[in-house]
């Protein structure tokens, strides 16, 4: 983005700052964000969707002693600054007051300073025809795959920039631009009985130099969907379940939201209390880290997609480690839960516009093990590989794990049939304790990541 583009946001961040100030805030932070999005959609060869749409907004957060009060507003006219000032201050006034509200100390903001790759201008240089044609040519190879597969959800293709200025009255400024673009197809597969499935498949970085062949892209998301076709049910039983790395982040994604300051806070978490205990196996180590930096054979870098120089209150982002050799180490927070716990902020602060802070991961990911997924699998007599699941079965509370599953049955070592419209349930605090065998398979295509996984005894409900 043009230097003066930077300058002009800058300069507003600045006066919503000091208009706030004057207005008789103790404390303010203003949050200044533009971006970018562009999306195509191909079905059948044909362009069915096309959008692009570029954005802009302001945020501001008050604080008057121990009250405070937020607005926001996508207008940057003078009059509406003014208006997002008085009605933030108005808010704050009435609001009641709390003792752990307020920013950090100044001692504490800080960013980190080594560029993290995570802006490529080659993402908007890219001509949309050319975008449309990598959509195109991703759902034409996963349509010629197989005869089976007979029609599509689509191709598409994504890209989104953006620009984000954070700025507080205590002395903090940082900002920084990221870039994304993707692109996946969706074939749907017929059986002979005119059943149908569909699976997908994708690729996507911060740069379209990383992105992957359209064609492999395609033939990937053939063979994905040709894999579900034949599926049945298996009968009730408990068995070992092997997670696909897909499956596998969510369930790993659990723990991050078990160590939630602010559930823990609200003792609404089977993690608290348990600092310091066991709560998985000595083979399971969790880390979020907003630091993180993909290095390639051909020496590029590119910061990952949880990757950012600061949180969303303006302190550097860091490692830290969660869970290590089945040891719960560290409860993830910001500087408000922080204060509630008595701790300190793990720089995992997230924010919007508007509103206060919530807690957010950077990348977040299972520490890989030393099997391939074939090695997984290849132990089991009977058991049950899942590729996607579905429902939201999981209480946080209880640690109680419920959701409705499809994938592909194991017998003999082997992937042997599809099956589908089963359930998988057990108990995290269990099933984290029984978690055998990790893969080496560990590849980030969000900022959450986790490899192939093995849990013993799960119960599986079926016909």
């Amino acid at each position: 983005m043009p230097t003066q583009t930077t300058t002009n946001l800058r300069q507003l961040a600045s006066d919503v700052l000091s208009h706030a100030l004057k207005a008789g805030a103790t404390d303010a932070e203003a949050v200044v964000y533009e971006g970018d999005e562009f999306s195509a959609l191909v079905r059948l060869g044909q362009v069915e969707t096309l959008k692009e749409s570029g954005s802009r907004a302001v945020g501001l957060r008050v604080f008057i002693g121990q009250r405070t009060a937020s607005t926001s507003s996508s207008d940057f006219s003078s009059e509406s600054i003014a208006r997002l000032v008085e009605g933030a201050i108005t808010l704050a006034k009435i609001t009641s007051e709390d003792p752990f509200a307020g920013l950090p100390e100044a001692h504490e903001f800080g960013q980190i300073e080594e560029d993290q790759h995570l802006y490529f201008d080659d993402v908007n240089e890219m001509p949309p025809a050319e975008r449309i044609e990598i959509a195109r040519r991703t759902e034409a190879a996963a349509m010629a795959y197989d005869v089976r597969i007979q029609n599509s959800g689509g191709g598409d293709f994504d890209t989104s920039t953006s620009h984000k200025i954070l700025m507080n009255s205590r002395g903090f400024t940082g900002e920084y631009r990221r870039s994304y673009c993707g692109f996946s197809a969706a074939p749907i597969a017929h059986d002979e009985k005119g059943n149908m499935q569909r699976n997908y498949w994708f690729s996507n970085s911060r740069t379209v130099t990383k992105l992957e062949n359209p064609e492999e892209i395609g033939h990937e998301a053939a063979r994905r969907t040709l894999k579900r076709l034949g599926a049945r049910q298996v009968k009730t039983q408990k068995a070992p379940v092997v997670f696909s790395p897909e499956i596998a982040r969510s369930i790993i994604g659990n723990i991050f939201d078990a160590a939630n300051g602010d559930a823990i806070y609200r003792n609404a978490s089977f993690f608290s209390g348990m600092l310091g205990e066991q709560v998985a196996g000595e083979n399971i180590t969790v880390i979020d880290d907003g630091t993180i930096i993909h290095r390639f054979e051909d020496g590029a870098g590119i910061g990952g997609f949880g990757t950012r120089p600061f949180d969303g209150e303006g302190l550097p982002t860091r490692r830290t480690v969660l869970v290590e050799r089945g040891i719960l180490k560290n409860y993830v927070s910001n500087t408000y839960t922080a204060r509630k716990l008595n701790m300190k902020s793990t720089g995992n602060a997230s924010r919007g516009l508007a509103g206060n802070p919530g807690i957010g991961a950077g990348n977040f990911f299972l520490e890989a093990g030393t099997l391939t997924p074939e090695q997984i699998i290849g132990d089991i007599k009977s058991g049950l590989y899942v590729t996607e699941t579905m429902g939201f079965g999981v209480n946080l509370v209880t640690g109680d794990y419920s959701q409705g599953a499809s994938g592909l049955w194991i017998e003999n070592g082997e992937l042997a049939y599809p099956v589908e419209e089963i359930t998988i349930a057990g108990n995290l605090k269990d099933m984290y304790k029984n978690i055998v065998a990790i893969g080496n398979d560990l590849v980030f295509r969000g900022a959450s990541a986790a490899p192939t996984m093995r849990i013993e005894g799960m119960m599986i409900a079926g016909a």
